[in-house]
């Protein structure tokens, strides 16, 4: 965490110098309102804003004549944004009187260090408890002539301190010529043995102070926050027995929000009210800290929530406007061409839209759908040859496909293929991360290291990118998964566990028989790579054979199964003879069917006699059942119906 001290010494700035600087806190103080911290002993975004920010200045006083320090803005609790714009407006504009040494160049005598490098000044500021590194910017336009060693004292006690102090010089012009150089390098080389001391220069520009603010911004943000490292492995070594290399992943941009709402808070505390967490009883509304009821005279109405953190008590909500869902069809005013090969690609973020043509169904003329692709396919064709896109703006966000306050801008890109695409573009409110990559230029590479990576390099296949021929395994793992779950719970394993529930729950039917016939009969139909010989040799073992005498339904004997008597197939004669009776012992027995079910079994009864009904299968057939009648080899037995008078 670190907090920023901005000091400005108001003797060497120039009005319109001062006005770019006062712009660049303010927005400074507007990006850090809708910056929401991450929290991270919860993992949630955090609801209180921590002041991180300070403002002070040096001016010469009236009557003494001398140089002081007044402190305009000191961090000492939660941000308040209001407080802080008002601090920076009134910065006094008429304290500007530079001084000249001999050779006419902007100088200063004393930097007023002291008076703020102490314990009623930025050592004082912040939560002692917290671990925070503290940072002083001082803004001037002249140099110091020279360090003493009390002011060098001070800087090597802030150091102890965790306290560091950053000199920015501005300029109208360039000073790397002349005698501004000579003062600067004799200025580095007084502050070069001070590990906490820096000094920048900078020329005073519209971009300069654009690119500041953004830095101060980053510094301002947690360190860790949006850094992910990672390591790229290769399948060859690049150097020696090095295949891999270690980097950091920064987040592109933090983009900005679209609008602000309009809330209601309460007056003790100035949270804001969850709408949600009232009832239905339209109970009245209590404070998110005491828990107390809160009357009218206790409530806020015009707010505006700026951010998750920031609330602004106004006098109206006739300055903020609702977002509303957008209409349809989306309005996207052309602005400008631009040059593609000079686009950075970093200014491009969010989600790729394909942009087609109107159908004729959407248009509802078929000249004008024509004529309308025509046109596009036009355009697409002189862009793409021009190398050129085309930079639009619109009010509507497409991704959250609601009004945005603020413009959006977007950039239509060509394509050879006859379609274009739209994707979002930052504008000047959106950060980029400020990154040094000077430290990471090496000013003179090894030779035989870059053949070495080369020749990595050239072993690694290399063609065009074919989505199509690289698959995530989406398909290959949804398919194992349904493969696993089909193997719980199959379908005849369901079949046989609840026919032998219902055998078990019934004490009037022939278990042994039923049970062995019914796994039989499914074994039948699952078993698609039995041979026929064995299908019909499996019927002749299970129904060709006869049922015990039943003198009672509660005196069903149990034959054993294994005394059996199983008769060959000796004769064509035979064979009808035994295949009616195989038909005829799938029916219901004559006993079981004149037989009276009684009321608490009736339920139990009346799904027995369903499964002794049940449909059976096709009868099987092989080279070895042809009849007399010359029927083909191929054919099925036709069974006989007619049924054999049975003995009583």
């Amino acid at each position: 965490m670190v907090m920023l001290c901005f000091v400005f010494d108001l003797r060497s700035l120039s009005p319109s110098l001062l006005r770019e600087l006062k712009q660049s806190l303010l927005q400074l103080s507007n990006y850090y309102a809708v910056y929401s911290p991450n929290n991270s002993n919860c993992g949630k975004k955090s609801k209180v804003l921590r002041d991180r920010i300070g403002l002070c200045y040096v001016f010469t006083n009236r009557n003494s004549f001398a140089a002081e320090l007044k402190v305009a803005y000191s961090p000492r609790g939660d941000f308040n944004l209001r407080d802080f714009h008002h601090a920076v407006n009134t910065l006094p504009t008429d304290d500007f009187c530079p001084e000249f040494n001999n050779s006419g160049v902007l100088s200063c005598s004393d930097t007023k260090i002291s008076s703020i490098l102490n314990e009623q000044g930025i050592y004082a500021w912040g939560d002692p408890d917290k671990d925070i590194t503290r940072k002083v910017i001082l803004i001037s336009c002249s140099l110091v002539h020279s360090l003493d060693d009390d002011t060098k004292r001070i800087l090597m006690d802030a150091a102890d301190r965790c306290v560091s102090v950053e000199f920015v010089l501005l300029e109208n012009k360039s000073s790397h010529l002349g005698e501004v150089a000579e003062n600067i390098n004799n200025f580095v080389k007084q502050i070069g043995d001070l590990e906490n001391c820096s000094f920048r220069s900078y020329v005073s520009d519209g971009r300069v102070f654009s690119g500041l603010v953004k830095q101060w911004f980053q510094e301002l943000k947690d360190d860790m926050e949006g850094l992910l490292q990672c390591r790229f492995m290769f399948k060859n070594n690049l150097i020696d027995q090095v295949n891999q290399i270690t980097c950091n992943l920064n987040r592109s941009l933090n983009p900005m929000i679209d609008g602000f709402l309009s809330c209601e808070t309460c007056r003790c505390h100035g949270i804001p009210l969850d709408k949600s967490i009232e009832n239905l009883n339209d109970s009245p509304l209590t404070c998110p800290v005491t828990g107390h009821f809160l009357g009218e005279v206790g409530l806020i109405e015009n707010s505006v929530k700026v951010g998750e953190s920031t609330i602004l008590f106004m006098p109206s909500f006739q300055c903020c406007q609702k977002l509303q869902q957008i209409n349809l069809p989306i309005d996207f005013n052309i602005v400008e061409r631009t040059n593609l090969q000079t686009l950075n690609e970093g200014f491009i973020f969010g989600a790729s839209y394909v942009v087609v043509p109107s159908t004729y169904h959407e248009l509802d003329d078929i000249d004008k759908t024509e004529q309308n692709t025509q046109v596009f396919q036009v355009l697409c064709h002189v862009l793409n040859s021009l190398d050129q896109g085309l930079v639009c703006s619109s009010n509507c966000n497409v991704e959250t496909m609601r009004e945005a306050s603020f413009r959006c801008f977007y950039v239509l890109l060509p394509s050879e293929k006859g379609m274009m695409l739209l994707r979002r573009l930052i504008a000047a409110e959106e950060i980029l991360p400020i990154l040094d990559v000077s430290e990471f230029i090496v000013s003179k590479m090894s030779k035989e290291m870059e053949n070495s990576v080369q020749a990595a390099l050239l072993k690694i296949e290399a063609s065009d990118y074919n989505p199509l021929q690289h698959e995530r395994g989406f398909h290959q793992k949804l398919n194992l998964l349904v493969k696993e779950s089909l193997q719980f719970g199959a379908m005849p394993l369901k079949i046989r566990a609840e026919s032998k529930l219902i055998l078990q729950d019934s004490e009037e039917v022939a278990q042994p028989i039923q049970e062995a016939a019914e796994e039989r009969i499914l074994e039948l139909e699952v078993g698609e790579n039995v041979s026929s010989a064995c299908i019909t040799e499996e019927w002749e073992k299970l129904l060709v054979t006869e049922l015990p005498k039943i003198h009672s339904a509660t005196e069903i004997t149990k034959p054993k199964l294994a005394n059996l008597a199983l008769s060959p197939f000796e004769t064509n004669r035979h064979l009808d003879e035994k295949t009616s009776r195989i038909l005829e012992r799938l029916e219901v027995p004559k006993q079981l069917k004149k037989k009276t079910v009684s009321p608490q079994n009736s339920s139990i009864g009346a799904s027995y006699a369903n499964l002794l009904t049940k449909k059976p299968p096709l009868i099987p057939y092989g080279p070895n059942q042809a009849n007399d009648q010359g029927l083909k080899l191929s054919q099925p037995i036709k069974p006989n119906f007619q049924r054999l008078k049975r003995k009583r």
